[in-house]
């Protein structure tokens, strides 16, 4: 009985809080039926990485026809240290502009869409994770931005799914460049090194399967550079979840990598 009140209760919050504050879509304000979410136009132009695709890498692999998981070529002439990677969508148009809003406009309300779409991208590798770990910001990016992105997906999933997460677990050990204008090669000397487990991340990571979280994945150097860090602390595998992917083919690179 109880709980049934509750759930009236809270039912008639939200639907004073909609009156005062009407739903509206995250990306074009169009008024629509729920909160932090896309209206149908939004959502039909959103580009969704779906299967079949590369189990290493989550890069889309529409050729293949075969049963169970799929290794691309890429994967396997150059294997990450990462076991396995996942990203919701493609990064370009409106996701793209979305990630930008957030990261460096301090515009949150697409984080509840951004979490679930991680959700449903992620769910094999949530259900396998021990700890979910984001990528940290240099603390003077910190400052500057006042929020580490990937942290806060990292709390939201962690909410959702029950699975631990440790913000703190990963630091940044020297400041890096933008990794926008930068090559493959000088992507990867870029962020070489430039991770560490602090202490109170060693005792949570030994031993577990760990979910590196980001928001956008490009060449992957970063999220290796993290893997490395992590294993080397004795994590037992590290996979990577993010937003969004650049994948082979797809025209939009990313230039927000940071």
């Amino acid at each position: 009985m109880l709980r049934h009140l509750t759930q009236l209760a809270a039912g008639g919050l939200r639907y004073s809080a909609d009156l005062i504050l009407p739903a509206v879509c995250v990306s074009c304000s169009a008024l629509i039926t729920r909160h932090n979410l896309l209206c149908p136009r939004c959502w039909s132009g959103l580009n969704l990485i779906t299967p079949p695709l590369c189990d290493r890498l989550g890069i889309p692999h529409p050729g293949y026809e075969g049963i169970g998981p799929h290794i691309s070529t890429q994967a396997v002439s150059n294997p990450p240290i990462f076991s396995r990677a996942r990203a919701a969508a493609h990064y370009g148009g409106i996701i793209r502009r979305l990630i930008i809003r957030f990261k460096f406009e301090d515009k949150h309300e697409p984080v509840p869409l951004f979490i679930k779409l991680m959700r449903e991208a992620g769910r094999p590798l949530l259900d396998d994770a021990g700890l979910i770990v984001p990528v940290p910001l240099h603390r003077l990016r910190l400052l500057q931005r006042r929020f580490n992105q990937s942290a806060l997906l990292a709390k939201g999933l962690s909410r959702m799914t029950g699975v631990p997460a440790h913000v703190t677990a990963l630091k940044r050990t020297r400041r890096t460049r933008a990794q926008a204008s930068l090559t493959q090669d000088g992507r990867h000397k870029n962020v070489a090194e430039a991770f560490a487990v602090t202490r109170s991340g060693r005792n949570a990571v030994r031993g577990k399967r760990v979910l590196l979280i980001d928001d956008v994945v490009t060449t992957g150097s970063t999220a290796n550079a993290c893997a490395a860090a992590l294993l080397a602390a004795g994590a037992s595998a590290v996979d990577l979840l993010a937003i969004a992917l650049v994948a082979p083919g797809i025209e939009e690179a990313a230039q927000d990598e940071l």
